[in-house]
């Protein structure tokens, strides 16, 4: 029962620690070509929204699928 728990802690974690270097990269990403191009700056702030919820979607997704470890398979 204690694995289970720590796997989903790691699961939590590691997600936690992705999502944070990809906004990072993401939002580098988009200053770094809207001080290239700012003529395009409404469209580029456009994609780096869907982007963004894109990236924070999948995340959730293993947040979610060690909650069910905690709480049904451990419990």
């Amino acid at each position: 029962m204690d694995i289970v728990i720590i796997a989903a802690a790691f699961m939590i974690s590691v997600s936690a620690l992705t999502t944070g270097f990809g906004f990072a990269i993401l939002g580098g990403k988009l200053l770094d070509n809207t001080s290239r191009q700012p003529e395009l700056a409404d469209q580029l702030q456009t994609k780096t929204f869907i982007m963004a919820g894109l990236l924070d979607a999948v995340p959730m997704i293993g947040v979610g699928i060690a909650m069910y470890l905690i709480f049904v398979v451990a419990g």
